[in-house]
């Protein structure tokens, strides 16, 4: 009997075993979160939230560690991860409310450039989900049907260049036509017209100031993207133009990038 009762004493870990293996698989994940959360990245939070939410290889068993008796195996009860709960939902959230107030006061400061700079008059400032949006009018950059830059629209480049230097996010500038076709050797179409002004505008900005080609992104659009009907010389004037757009550093567009 003495034999017998011994052998079942020595048959799986002991119990301080499983409860140690635990609490060191438990401060793991607290360094492991840790260390995820010393560098702010909104799309790695959301993968390290899927892969909690995908937990199959713990269903099959709760410990690497078996019991003396499997039959005393904790229930796994109240899951936290059976609720449709993503642990890091609150945070992208504040993270998201942080940035709309961060792109709200940019806003602001971009209005009091222009006001101060007497451009309101040339360039419009308004704030979308891609970010903070200026829009420039074709009269003041370009001749119609050429994307040279004109002599007078340097000085409000130049200003706008030093705008873009106080900000470090990426900066898309995109071209827009007016629905009339253009067929000339240098421009076939109006895809040619209105992605060669939005090349040149992003040339002059990073050639004549201090500013990274990496953060520009050229973007022509044609006449897809209208903003009033092509059915007046007014419409069509608002149509043509080039539209610089201070990204949100969390837009996610397909067509971004």
């Amino acid at each position: 009997m003495i034999r017998r009762r011994q052998q079942q004493e020595q048959k799986g870990s002991p119990k301080w075993m499983v409860t140690f293996s635990d609490m060191m698989t438990l401060i793991l994940v607290f360094f492991i979160l840790l260390f995820s959360m010393s560098v702010v990245d909104a799309s790695k939070f959301r993968a390290i939230a899927e892969s909690f939410q995908e937990r199959a290889a713990f269903d099959s068993y709760p410990s690497l560690i078996p019991f003396d008796n499997p039959a005393e195996d904790r229930d796994i009860k109240d899951d936290p991860f059976e609720k449709d709960i993503d642990p890091f939902e609150n945070y992208l959230e504040f993270e998201q409310e942080e940035i709309n107030q961060q792109l709200d006061e940019l806003l602001m400061e971009v209005l009091n450039f222009l006001h101060e700079h007497d451009l309101l008059d040339f360039i419009s400032a308004s704030r979308d989900d891609r970010g903070v949006v200026l829009v420039l009018q074709e009269q003041i950059l370009f001749e119609s049907g050429r994307a040279v830059i004109l002599d007078g629209a340097t000085s409000f480049l130049d200003k706008v260049a030093t705008l873009l230097e106080t900000i470090p996010n990426v900066v898309r500038v995109e071209g827009h036509t007016d629905s009339r076709p253009i067929n000339t050797f240098q421009f076939p179409s109006n895809w040619e017209l209105s992605g060669a002004r939005a090349s040149s505008v992003i040339r002059y900005l990073i050639d004549y100031n201090d500013l990274d080609p990496g953060r520009f992104i050229s973007v022509g659009y044609g006449d897809t993207r209208p903003v009033a009907p092509n059915t007046s010389e007014e419409n069509l004037q608002k149509n043509r133009r080039v539209v610089i757009v201070i990204s949100d550093p969390t837009y996610e567009d397909g067509d971004l990038y």
